[in-house]
């Protein structure tokens, strides 16, 4: 029996890390959890609460921490670089601080700058920021994006040059998103499509994959939008799911719902994959 996928979601901290993630967790249903440190949408750091940490840590609750979307190591901009670099690194200590398994990252953008230039950039900082994470830390995963402008990765053969950048290096994972993969061009909704994607990237990062944001798209198959829809909503459709769960690459790897809606929505989707996890 291979082991089972945990399937939860990113879940809100109001009233506190451990108490208010730990509430919605249960209000959902939900197995594992994700979570903001920071504002998803700012630069702002924060210390945290030592007693939240430490109930969050102790609850034994498999958890992961996103960091905030403005973070792009691929950026020419030297003041976003900066910035990315203090954010990774804290919510690198952060996860430290929370028992939490893995830090999601962004892969980013060389926005106006020469793809070369973005990658280097990349390995010089990025690099130094895997060296640091202690052992028992949490892993740093990269988030491949929907394809839009000039990402630096999106599809799961992007991954090699990327991972290629960092050396391949031993704490630099993978968090593989449906919907972005989706729009990236790898058809899920074909027959078979889930299984090549996910053959591909076994291929090409064994081991590596440690957690799968679980969305359907609002949009079409390599329309390279970032537009989440609810699970058999959209236009990936509920068996997809299924096979993916069903995937060697993919087993024990949390999965984990960032679709639209507040609880009730989010209680269904996850209804909704554990159904699909278990009928098989």
């Amino acid at each position: 029996m291979s082991p089972t996928s945990l399937i939860g979601g990113h879940v809100s901290v109001t009233g506190g890390l451990a108490t208010g993630g730990l509430k919605y967790m249960a209000e959902i249903g939900a197995e594992m959890i994700q979570v903001f440190v920071t504002n998803p949408r700012g630069w702002a750091l924060n210390d945290g609460k030592p007693d939240q940490d430490a109930k969050l840590a102790e609850s034994g609750v498999t958890a992961f921490i996103h960091v905030p979307y403005l973070v792009n190591f691929g950026s020419p901009n030297a003041d976003t670089l900066a910035s990315s670099v203090g954010v990774v690194r804290h919510a690198l200590r952060r996860g430290v601080e929370t028992g939490a398994k893995g830090v999601v990252v962004h892969t980013g953008s060389a926005v106006t700058q020469p793809r070369d230039d973005a990658m280097r950039q990349l390995r010089e900082h990025l690099l130094p920021l895997l060296d640091e994470i202690p052992d028992g830390g949490p892993d740093l995963l990269l988030e491949p994006m929907a394809g839009q402008g000039a990402m630096l990765c999106a599809t799961v053969q992007d991954l090699e040059p990327y991972l290629a950048a960092l050396e391949w290096h031993p704490r630099a994972c993978v968090c593989l998103d449906t919907c972005h993969a989706f729009a990236a061009g790898h058809d899920l909704a074909a027959p078979g499509g889930a299984a090549e994607t996910f053959d591909a990237l076994h291929r090409i990062a064994p081991g590596r994959l440690k957690l799968i944001h679980a969305n359907d798209s609002k949009d079409v198959c390599g329309a390279k939008k970032d537009r989440h829809e609810n699970i058999g909503a959209g236009h990936i459709g509920a068996e997809p799911f299924a096979e993916i769960m069903r995937h060697p690459a993919v087993a024990g790897v949390p999965i984990c719902i960032e679709t639209p809606g507040k609880a009730p929505k989010h209680a269904e989707d996850i209804a909704l994959l554990k159904k699909l996890r278990d009928a098989h």
